[in-house]
């Protein structure tokens, strides 16, 4: 390593400490420093929370990683770097399993034979905040300069994510940041919510929106198809908001027999009807000081839409065979997959009602709205299905992933998220032997041809959609890389590290697998 070298990649760093940039661009601007003061096939910076090391930038990795969540106690590389004072090279012949194994981008084998690895703590004062670690396909790929060289950068990229993380301290309310970490961690060894997961700009948008009204106490009104994932909406309103330390109570409106709705909501007294054997508080008293989401809002019977609505406009409700009121304060949020101003006009729902839930209305984007957001949301649910199946990895297959690219999801996230773990089991009840890796393929996912062609309708073209749903998938699959890394191309005026940038892959596996759809010669990549 050269002092020019060093400088090189550290200056444009110093320069971005003082410029406005948005945390992932901050992020992947840092590891292209690192990238260029040590070149490497790989690099990933995770930060770590609590127990767990979640990827917030990735490059040469496949795009579902930064679905995934480490944690720490099971992988023992991880657990070395974060307990070493300096940077800690892995060599080829280490023992320790890689986390990365069968993540590395263009590698679609089982296993990776040669693998060279370096990495280093971050500290922000005295404490970890998390990972920088680089990988290399080749063995013997890193020296001991490349160990002084990390060790050199580590300090500035230490005050890069300082900057980061006091930027967005800055964005939101800290005492709703401590809340939200505090319920956390209380609950992360259980079963903890997850997280609102996406990078597309209508997810962007809807993040910023919850954090705006998370913070008040105005009715929310969730709105989407099934499966887009409207509890979790409500999960993130309750934690951005001040309630968040109180309960947040949900009923399944849909779920419950229209004589029970009443006593599921606002309780009942002993003898209010055969087999009240006892006072029972509602969902509204059990919420009381906290949050009550309403599910299926729509599916509630005209009798209760009325004693629901002056109980959100009094605050007052009367258990069931009771004359006594009960004051509540409760956050209300409610949701559905009906149009509900459509159940209005056609009288099933009521106009007050309607006016008084969607005080704040908030509709959550389908899938097919959400572009690589699949890809995100795959890379969790993998992690989490290689948890429960024992194995050291689980990824998708190039072709597996341009399938669920193009594929429609009329099912939505809770359909991916199903379909993960069907094809998991499919495709290990087919091994022969238990493998360590184990990768999907697009016969693994098994979706049909006509939805993996969905796209070719987006040019309004009936003739080609007919084509393309004509083909074999595999044929199909490659058609659709093929246009989408023509379309970037030509955005970018032929700019190939651009159009890398765009699709979300690392420039030189672009150069190979458009040289291997016939876009340009493999001689021409580097």
């Amino acid at each position: 390593m050269t002092a020019n070298a060093l400088l090189h990649a550290l200056v444009p760093l110093v320069d971005d400490l003082a410029r406005d940039l948005a945390e992932g661009e901050r992020y992947r601007r840092l590891l292209e420093a690192v990238r260029t003061l040590v070149p490497c096939d790989a690099a990933a910076l995770l930060r770590l929370d609590g127990e767990w090391l979640v990827p917030l930038a990735v490059d040469g990795l496949s795009s579902d990683t930064l679905g995934r969540r480490f944690k720490v106690d099971e992988h023992p590389r991880f657990q070395l770097l974060l307990q070493s004072d300096g940077p800690t090279r892995f060599p080829a012949g280490s023992r320790l399993p890689d986390p990365y194994d069968g993540l590395v981008e263009g590698m679609e084998g089982e296993q990776l034979e040669v693998h060279d690895c370096l990495g280093c703590v971050l500290r922000v004062g005295e404490r970890p905040w998390g990972l920088l670690t680089l990988d290399a396909l080749e063995a013997g790929r890193f020296s001991a300069h490349d160990l002084d060289a990390l060790q050199a950068f580590a300090s500035l990229a230490a005050a890069t994510v300082s900057v980061a993380d006091r930027l967005q301290q800055l964005a939101s309310r800290a005492s709703d940041e401590h809340q939200r970490a505090e319920i956390y961690r209380a609950a992360a060894a259980e079963a903890a919510p997850r997280p609102l997961l996406g990078h597309s700009a209508v997810i962007r948008r809807l993040l910023d929106e919850v954090r705006a009204v998370g913070a008040s106490d105005l009715t929310v009104l969730v709105t989407g198809e099934t499966g887009v994932g409207k509890e979790l909406v409500a999960q993130a309103l309750h934690a951005a908001s001040p309630r968040a330390a109180r309960p947040l109570v949900s009923i399944n409106c849909a779920a419950l027999p229209e004589a029970l709705v009443e006593s599921e909501l606002f309780g009942h007294v002993k003898g209010a009807f055969s087999g009240a054997v006892g006072d029972r508080r509602g969902k509204f008293e059990l919420a009381d000081g906290g949050t009550l989401l309403l599910d299926e809002v729509g599916e509630l019977p005209l009798p209760v839409q009325a004693k629901l609505l002056r109980v959100l406009q009094s605050g007052q409700l009367q258990r069931l065979g009771s004359d006594r009121e009960h004051h509540v304060d409760v956050r209300l949020i409610a949701a559905t997959n009906r149009d509900l101003a459509e159940e209005v006009r056609k009288g099933r729902f009521r106009a007050d009602l309607y006016h008084r839930l969607s005080v704040y209305p908030l509709r959550v984007p389908p899938l097919r709205e959400r572009g690589r957001d699949v890809l995100l949301l795959s890379g969790a649910f993998l992690d989490e299905n290689r948890s429960r199946l024992g194995l050291r990895n689980l990824r998708l297959s190039a072709e597996a992933q341009a399938a669920l690219l193009a594929y429609d999801w009329p099912g939505n996230v809770r359909e991916l998220e199903h379909l993960i773990s069907r094809s998991a089991l499919k495709a290990l009840s087919r091994q022969a032997k238990r493998p360590a890796i184990l990768t999907l393929t697009v016969a693994d996912l098994g979706l049909e041809e006509r939805h993996a062609a969905q796209p070719a309708r987006a040019h309004d073209d009936p003739a080609a959609a007919a084509r393309v749903s004509a083909q074999p998938l595999k044929q199909a699959v490659e058609d659709y890389q093929r246009s989408l890394i023509a379309a970037a191309l030509r955005r970018h005026g032929d700019n190939w590290s651009a159009a890398a940038r765009e699709l979300g892959v690392d420039r030189a596996n672009l150069a190979r697998l458009a040289a291997r759809l016939g876009l340009r010669p493999a001689a021409s990549e580097s």
